[in-house]
């Protein structure tokens, strides 16, 4: 009679426990939060410290000066050359000499000095050159923007890669709430699994199945802090920083529903900086045909010089000394008459060329179209499961609630808990996904309509 009033006793006593723990459940399950070391990070502040810092944009920015310093220096092409020479021979020399005619004496010379300076200045101005000039000027001015352009492109490309590592960070970290909120599941349930087990309401085999789900989310959640660490280095290497420098980001995904496909199509066609690349590059190759063609046109140079010479020569023969000056002018012309078919050959590639950079753009711009298409069609699609998603999600949770509570009083197994709780999770993660997945391809729109350094957030 003892025995069974002690047990009584205990079943009560647990009975009260296990509802307390129920509550205590439910409460981790919707409370439970992760701890962000150092300082907030914003999207912003990470964009803008990417494009400070990154290595790939200052290259690009250094070719681009290169570009416009070659455009600069291009006008020096329409004023004369103009060059000063200076020459300066002297030579050392002993004499010793007999004549023939008998009649003057030998003569010996030691030590003897010869010099000759010239000193000059030369122009040559080329006047016409089939207006060469003119063009190769006007296709480094286009070289200067296909330049501009290109690195437009990787500055939101790189703005996109940023903001893309960020959210991932996000998804990481709620996938991490979520398996954490996970194992505090199966911490309760291992803990009424071993009351239950030492009461005798259950077997042993329920205790330590509920010992292997705990260690197996425990392991789960372990993975994830990896993960978590692997985004967070990704991120910091993108933004040019020590990859163990640790920061916290906002714990949500906002996903923008309103974007227009008539507006990102209008945007990409205007203002996609590498279509506008294409482009540019099609009228460089348009140059290089007219360039091309202006070397069978005539050349014609002015040309002119100043000379001034002195002759020191301390031989005795000849001029001793001398001081000459010339002044020189002229103009020259010439007109290429037959090159082996060069020219010819010239202007027959560049005409190709420019065929190629005319598909290269018509290639460019379906490219371009399709991407939008596609990663419009993924952007509402990821919309509506998140929608689903959600629903689910808090079907799986209730289901949770219900199963444990069955559990708790007997009504169900650990396998049928377990799966249920598995299926929570497997929702809670799709979710995170489908969020992730809309927020990504929202990202991308605005990459591929040159709006993501204005709309991103």
């Amino acid at each position: 009679m003892r025995f069974l009033l002690s047990l009584t006793l205990c079943i009560s006593f647990f009975t009260a426990w296990s509802q307390s723990t129920q509550s205590l459940l439910l409460r981790n399950r919707r409370s439970s939060v992760i701890t962000q070391e150092g300082p907030t990070l914003t999207l912003q502040e990470a964009i803008s410290a990417a494009l400070e810092k990154s290595y790939q944009i200052r290259l690009f920015k250094s070719q681009e000066q290169i570009a416009r310093t070659d455009y600069k220096t291009a006008k020096a092409s329409f004023f004369p050359n103009v060059t000063g020479n200076l020459t300066n021979n002297s030579n050392l020399q002993n004499l010793r000499q007999e004549f023939l005619d008998g009649l003057r004496p030998p003569q010996n010379l030691y030590g003897i000095t010869n010099r000759n300076t010239q000193v000059g200045v030369a122009m040559n101005w080329t006047v016409f050159n089939g207006f060469g000039n003119f063009i190769a000027y006007d296709r480094l001015g286009e070289v200067v923007k296909v330049s501009e352009a290109n690195t437009r492109a990787n500055v939101e490309a790189t703005a996109a890669d940023v903001a893309t590592a960020y959210y991932d960070v996000i998804r990481q970290l709620q996938q991490l709430v979520s398996l954490r909120q996970a194992l505090d599941i199966s911490r309760e349930r291992l803990e009424l699994a071993r009351a239950n087990f030492e009461v005798g309401t259950r077997s042993r085999v329920d205790f330590l199945s509920a010992q292997v789900d705990y260690n197996a989310d425990s392991s789960a959640l372990v993975t994830q802090q990896q993960n978590v660490r692997n985004a967070k280095v990704l991120l910091n290497r993108l933004i040019v920083r020590d990859p163990a420098t640790e920061f916290a980001v906002r714990d949500t995904i906002i996903v923008n529903p309103d974007l227009s496909i008539d507006q990102l199509r209008q945007s990409l066609t205007s203002n996609n900086p590498q279509l506008i690349a294409a482009s540019l590059n099609r009228r460089v190759a348009d140059l290089n045909i007219r360039l091309a063609r202006s070397q069978r046109l005539p050349v014609v140079n002015l040309v002119g010089g100043y000379n001034f010479t002195a002759i020191d020569n301390q031989g005795g023969f000849g001029v001793r000394s001398a001081r000459n000056d010339a002044l020189q002018y002229g103009i020259q012309a010439s007109i290429p008459i037959f090159t082996g078919f060069a020219q010819r050959r010239a202007v027959a590639n560049a005409q190709t060329n420019a065929l190629i950079t005319e598909y290269q753009e018509s290639d460019q711009r379906l490219l371009l179209q399709q991407a939008l298409e596609q990663t419009y069609s993924q952007y509402r699609n990821s919309l509506i499961l998140v929608n689903l998603e959600l629903e689910s999600l808090k079907i799986a949770n209730q289901n949770v609630d219900i199963a444990f509570e069955r559990y708790r009083v007997g009504n169900s197994t650990a396998v049928e808990f377990r799966d249920v709780q598995r299926n929570a999770v497997a929702a809670e993660t799709r979710l995170i996904d489908a969020e992730f997945n809309a927020k990504i391809a929202e990202i991308e729109l605005l990459r591929l309509s040159s709006q993501i350094l204005q709309q991103t957030k």
